[in-house]
């Protein structure tokens, strides 16, 4: 890439000034900008504007956002759906994490019905369904997989990150979810699942975990930092 390149990473979500995770978001790019010497720009894409998800093409990297249920949750798998197929770096935190499950089950392993509790709570295909301990506002421990791309980022195999969620993967599904290339690597304590990403995608994570959060603290979050530079390779 040529210095002062824009590295355009799509925001897919519904903004709202009032959720902390959103408020971090730019926070935490800026902070990687200012590290990397980077030019990162950053371009907030409602749900509702997404469409058949041409407009994606225009981006280097896509981040789905925290704070679902989205406006139009359509929007939000034909995004994650455009990221994994074409190979475009893709970030899912929270909200982020629990549809990129969704896509996965629907559209990889092929669950057309599989469901998210949290809009469809009477469906008996919910992939996503209610934690059995909620994780609003909790700051917990996460154990990373040796080996991962995730653990590669935060150069450590244990770290402590915040949450705002109430929802997660049915437990009794994980053996079945994770048998092709979509992986684990990140559990809580109670060996939930709390991170994983793609085997054989330049870069796809997603954590049910706000790692962008660490911004609002003075850190900058290596995983956002890991992202970046993954969009970043897009360029070269």
């Amino acid at each position: 890439m040529t210095q002062g390149q824009k590295i355009r990473i799509a925001l897919v979500g519904d903004y709202d000034p009032s959720v902390p995770a959103h408020q971090a978001i730019p926070v935490a790019l800026d902070r990687v900008a200012n590290e990397t010497g980077l030019n990162v720009q950053a371009v907030w894409l409602p749900t509702t504007d997404i469409g058949d998800g041409a407009s994606l093409q225009a981006f280097e990297g896509i981040w789905c956002v925290p704070a679902s249920p989205y406006r139009d949750m359509d929007g939000a798998l034909t995004a994650i759906r455009f990221a994994r197929e074409r190979q475009v770096p893709f970030l899912g935190t929270c909200g982020g994490f629990q549809h990129a499950l969704l896509e996965y089950a629907r559209n990889h392993l092929g669950w057309a019905d599989a469901e998210h509790a949290e809009t469809a709570p009477e469906s008996e295909n919910a992939v996503i369904t209610p934690l059995s301990c909620s994780l609003v506002e909790a700051f917990a421990p996460i154990r990373l997989r040796p080996g991962s791309r995730i653990a590669a980022a935060y150069g450590t195999l244990e770290t402590q990150e915040r949450y705002r969620c109430r929802y997660g993967l049915r437990k009794e599904l994980e053996a079945d979810v994770f048998a092709g290339p979509l992986k684990v690597s990140g559990y809580d304590q109670d060996d939930e699942v709390r991170a994983m990403e793609l085997d054989g995608h330049p870069f796809f994570i997603a954590t049910l975990f706000q790692p962008e959060r660490a911004a609002l603290e003075g850190s900058t979050p290596p995983l956002v930092k890991a992202f970046v530079l993954a969009c970043a390779a897009e360029l070269i």
